[in-house]
């Protein structure tokens, strides 16, 4: 499976934009998704998950309220829409497919990984 990440950009604070993750070929209807993030000199970290039906949701809390993540499984196609960006959102956002069909915040769940997409939020 082959996860490709797009929508990233330069937004300015206050501004919206939405990633959307597109799998090469139908993944297991099992499933979650989830979404990352990487800034410069930090850490990745979790930002949002999806159960494989699309019903459970879990955000990180400082993004709870702004961002809210999506799927369409006929499309192959996971989505975080991203609201009232912050410049402490500037990153770079990565897709993946997790081994479990309920999302998890940790990464060593998740086997298969996008290239990313950078995201710049400016003041």
């Amino acid at each position: 499976v082959q996860l490709q990440a797009c929508g990233g950009g330069l937004v300015q604070a206050g501004g919206s934009l939405r990633l959307s993750c597109s799998a090469s070929k139908r993944t297991s209807s099992n499933n979650a998704m989830g979404w990352f993030r990487q800034a410069p000199g930090k850490e990745r970290e979790f930002v949002a998950g999806i159960d494989w039906r699309g019903s459970t949701t879990i955000y990180t809390d400082s993004v709870k309220g702004r961002f809210a993540i999506s799927r369409d499984n006929a499309k192959n196609t996971v989505y975080l829409q991203m609201n009232s960006l912050k410049p402490g959102d500037t990153a770079v956002y990565y897709c993946a497919s997790n081994r479990l069909s309920q999302p998890t915040t940790t990464s060593e769940f998740y086997r298969y990984w996008g290239q990313g997409t950078l995201v710049t939020v400016s003041s």
